[in-house]
């Protein structure tokens, strides 16, 4: 059932939120999950889910409450996400709440990974445990916390992220004998922590051509550098680029079409991806549990993405400048981009 939770509640609640960014960028393909547990109005413990394979957050909530010298019996435990109630990395959540002696559990989401929806909260009030879903903002804040977690969940895909620069007059790219760049070096800055945060990261061939990119995470304190992938449909990636010439550092797949001579890039250490079309690449890249796809590519590329109805939300920085053909391009990095960030579908 759904409830709406007092005002007291709702701070709990977006504590756990908070809590839960902690583990952004460590944990995926797993979710990002928080948890408070609350005696007599206070709060004794907290706990987020930090690392694939580490302690879930209910776990680790109870840990730092029994740390405090505090018995968690009889209290109100709110988490961001379902309790798991499966064996996987670590045991079943609800096993250990139980055991806890927690009287209450407030949930902001549910989790719809076949494996999971809805047992948990079963498990728990045949356990006797009253166990509720939230309603309202911090509802919406948890499951958009999830969204490429609830996407792969649902349909096996990774959540496509589209990021462009772009000038008031809609140009994407400098003429040359210009700064090739048209965002901040501030927005640049928050490219690479988006990178960290993301599974892989994709550009088209006529990028991989042009800027030679090397697509890792770069001064981000112990950044999870993301798999590179280039949709290069006929083989063309030169051997001695950045990306072939970096593969100690990240892995890099390149999407081929069938029939396409890949002999060389695979011997050098590529994995080639075959495949008809951007879905049929899109689950080939789910199948192999990335669940975020971070689109760096131009035009071409967004195009095609677009064509194919697999963009699920755009990051476009509007620099406030004109790139028209009479138009030049001049200290780039001290203009004060704007961002703009769209949402096309919610999971």
């Amino acid at each position: 059932m759904n409830a709406q939770q007092t005002d007291i509640e709702r701070l709990h609640l977006r504590r756990a939120l908070e809590l839960a960014e902690g583990g952004r960028g460590r944990v995926s393909p797993n979710p990002l999950v928080g948890a408070v547990i609350v005696r007599d109005g206070e709060v004794v413990g907290e706990g987020f889910h930090a690392e694939v394979g580490g302690l879930h957050a209910e776990r680790a909530a109870l840990e730092d409450c029994r740390s405090r010298g505090v018995d968690p019996a009889g209290s109100t435990m709110y988490v961001t996400l379902e309790p798991c109630a499966h064996q996987g990395r670590q045991p079943p959540c609800v096993e250990v709440i139980l055991e806890a002696g927690i009287a209450r559990v407030v949930i902001a989401s549910d989790d719809p990974s076949e494996k999971a929806a809805g047992r948990g909260p079963g498990i728990l009030r045949d356990g006797g445990v009253e166990a509720e879903f939230a309603a309202g903002e911090e509802a919406g804040a948890a499951r958009l916390l999830n969204q490429p977690f609830r996407k792969h969940a649902r349909t096996g895909l990774p959540l496509v992220s589209l990021k462009m620069a772009m000038s008031l007059d809609g140009q994407t790219s400098t003429v040359p004998g210009d700064s090739p760049w048209i965002s901040s070096e501030r927005s640049r800055a928050l490219v690479h922590r988006w990178r960290a945060e993301s599974d892989a990261i994709g550009i088209g061939i006529g990028t991989a051509i042009a800027d030679d990119p090397l697509l890792t995470a770069r001064d981000i304190p112990d950044a999870r550098q993301p798999i590179r992938v280039v949709f290069d449909s006929k083989a063309r990636l030169p051997l001695d680029s950045q990306l072939m010439r970096s593969l100690d550092q990240s892995p890099l797949l390149v999407v081929v079409a069938p029939g396409a001579d890949s002999t060389a890039l695979r011997g050098a250490g590529a994995e080639i991806v075959v495949a008809v079309g951007i879905a049929a690449a899109l689950a080939d890249l789910g199948r192999r549990g990335i669940t975020s796809l971070f689109l760096e590519g131009g035009r071409t590329l967004a195009a095609a993405f677009v064509d194919a109805g697999q963009i699920d939300e755009a990051r476009v920085f509007v620099a406030p400048i004109l790139l028209g053909e009479a138009s030049r391009l001049t200290a780039v990095d001290a203009t004060e981009d704007t961002l703009i960030t769209t949402r096309f579908k919610e999971w």
